[in-house]
């Protein structure tokens, strides 16, 4: 997997003119980062005396942040995965007419599994949001500015993914589907929105 590899090879990878990993790789990857932040707050968190009534709902928000950041890791490589087909559906021939029915029938499934797994992304990241936000609420005050740096994280995610759907619904034929998966990213990009103002307003307002 590539997020097994030290940071500094997964860098050096995406600084590559490899195709893979790309935006869609790395925003997963930065979206992993902002479940591992939360995490962090809520370990800052359980144990203090301070925090004990709300300890049993901050271990539960930590396991939960804690398969986020997995199914993240996990979407880092399904992205790539997902680009393969595509990269190799670019090359097929289209010298007959038949060729390039083929070619066309090929390249539009590839375009739809390339644009599904960063949709998969924005959701799983818009889970993170929903945690980083009873955190900001209910999590350490001495960790609250992480809660921030996590949230900041998340929304670059969200919308580096939203990109990677947009470039590949623009070259679908099946315009219905595209629209309706535009749609959805619209949407879930307008929900980021929303939650990162009102948590990065809270966030605020605990540290200045």
């Amino acid at each position: 997997m590539m997020l097994e590899k030290r940071t500094t090879d997964f860098l050096e990878e995406l600084s590559s003119g490899a195709a893979v990993p790309g935006g869609g790789g790395a925003s997963a990857a930065v979206g992993a980062f902002a479940a591992a932040l939360g995490m962090m707050v809520t370990n800052l968190t359980i144990g203090k005396k301070k925090y004990a009534d709300v300890e049993g709902e901050i271990k539960k928000i930590r396991d939960k942040l804690a398969s986020l950041r997995d199914e993240l890791v996990i979407l880092t490589d399904r992205d790539a995965a997902a680009f393969e087909p595509l990269s190799k559906a670019y090359g097929l021939p289209k010298e007959t007419e038949e060729q390039k029915e083929a070619k066309e029938r090929i390249m539009e499934q590839a375009l739809y599994t390339a644009g599904k797994v960063p949709m998969q992304i924005m959701e799983t990241v818009l889970k993170v949001m929903d945690q980083l936000r009873t955190l900001g609420e209910k999590g350490s005050r001495l960790a609250v500015s992480d809660v921030g740096v996590g949230l900041l994280f998340a929304q670059a995610a969200l919308e580096g993914a939203s990109l990677n759907v947009f470039i590949n619904t623009k070259m679908m034929k099946n315009r219905e589907r595209a629209d309706e998966m535009n749609a959805r990213t619209e949407e879930m990009i307008a929900q980021g929105h929303r939650l990162k103002e009102e948590i990065y307003a809270g966030v605020l307002e605990k540290i200045k």
